[in-house]
């Protein structure tokens, strides 16, 4: 998996950075990706990663703030002149279902493929689960209703050992793919081989989460919890507290408490303000660093690859 952070700015493009966007880049053999957030000109800022539009297949939005929104109705246009067939899934706060087929009626735009929209409303907690993975979500606190969300991957089983397989007589195959099954097989030698007895050790999921604008909060926290990779906005230095609850924000200072409370392993901060240049985030790591290591303050194209725990 892959974390790409299109866009690390808050509110408006700066020369900088650009506004939010993230996509996450499943692993194979799937190899689709899932977009957090698209701001203005996230299609442009895609155009500068190996991801392709027609293997876009979900898309989260915090909330409907226009730098986490603006890019989205030409992003989902743009796909179906990149040969996007398949259906994508689309979720966010009640009105996004309002904005998207507005803007598409207004403008007369047609898509070529399923555009599955899911407003999030109540207390829902997972909004999808499949045989890859779950998503959760959560109500954070800014201006709107804003949410973050938390991608656990599912467990899968071990890599098949080849040594062991030749060693009882069972050759690359049909027996290989009712082994990765979990099905039991007859070698050449009529032994019966079981799947546990040639496979590795289970491949532990990963936990990304992702947070929308927020000031610290219980949510924030409980969907935090253990993740491999937490994505925090940090649009304030430490120290400027009181302006960032006014407007609904966190600090580099926050965003690490956080990170260390939930017992998080890595730490990304983004959503930062436009008074902070690329050579003001060393400093703002370092501010974070008091609480929390490893955090990163991430730069526009960074992309940072989520690795699995071992299994003990």
């Amino acid at each position: 998996m892959n974390m790409w952070f299109l866009g690390t700015g808050a509110g408006r493009p700066s020369k900088y950075r650009n506004v939010t966007a993230m996509a996450l880049q499943l692993p194979e053999p799937h190899s689709s990706w899932l977009l957090f957030d698209a701001g203005e000109a996230t299609q442009h800022q895609l155009m500068r990663t190996p991801l392709k539009l027609n293997k876009l297949e979900f898309v989260f939005i915090t909330h409907l703030h226009g730098d986490h929104l603006y890019g989205l109705p030409g992003l989902l246009s743009s796909r179906s002149f990149d040969g996007g067939v398949t259906p994508v899934r689309l979720y966010g706060p009640i009105g996004i279902k309002a904005f998207i087929e507005t803007v598409f009626s207004i403008s007369a735009t047609q898509l070529d493929y399923e555009l599955i929209i899911h407003e999030i409303g109540g207390n829902e907690a997972v909004i999808f689960e499949d045989d890859r993975f779950k998503v959760e979500v959560g109500q954070l606190e800014h201006r709107v209703v804003s949410y973050g969300y938390r991608i656990t991957e599912k467990d899968q089983p071990g890599r098949l050992l080849v040594h062991k397989l030749k060693e009882l007589g069972i050759e690359a195959g049909p027996l290989y793919g009712k082994l990765k099954q979990g099905e039991s097989v007859t070698s050449t030698s009529g032994t019966i081989v079981h799947t546990a007895d040639v496979t590795g050790p289970a491949l532990i999921g990963r936990v990304i989460t992702v947070l929308g604008d927020t000031k610290p909060c219980d949510n924030a926290l409980r969907l935090a919890v253990n993740a491999d990779l937490l994505v925090h906005e940090a649009t304030f230095a430490a120290g400027m507290e009181e302006k960032a609850h006014e407007f609904g924000h966190s600090t580099t200072a926050e965003a690490a408490e956080t990170a260390s409370k939930a017992k998080a392993k890595r730490l990304v901060m983004t959503h930062f303000s436009g008074r902070y240049s690329n050579e003001d985030l060393l400093q703002l790591e370092r501010e974070a660093a008091q609480y929390f290591e490893p955090a990163t303050a991430a730069v526009d194209l960074l992309h940072i690859e989520v690795k699995r725990a071992l299994n003990e």
